[in-house]
């Protein structure tokens, strides 16, 4: 069995009032890194954990990452099969 990496660097920082994050995906087979943005703004009213707008930021950060993989991974698809192709997660 061969085993490939892939990585997966999140940065957080915060700007402006909002939390914003940034997940990198890049793997051994592709020179291509992949980019996922998230943000996070907290509501007034509610008390101010740091943790949690990290959090929030990053979760949207990795589902926009998410979605551009499937995305990836449909073309590359598409390009082999000569079909169109749609792929929900």
């Amino acid at each position: 069995m061969h085993t490939t990496t892939w990585s997966v660097e999140i940065f957080i920082g915060e700007h402006d009032g909002k939390t914003r994050a940034e997940a990198r995906l890049s793997t051994e087979l592709s020179a291509v890194t992949l980019t996922g943005w998230g943000i996070a703004r907290l509501n007034p009213a509610d008390p101010e954990v740091p943790e949690i707008g990290s959090e929030l930021a990053a979760a949207r950060a990795l589902a926009d990452l998410a979605h551009q993989l499937l995305e990836t991974a449909a073309v590359d698809i598409g390009a082999v099969t000569r079909k169109p192709v749609h792929l929900t997660h």
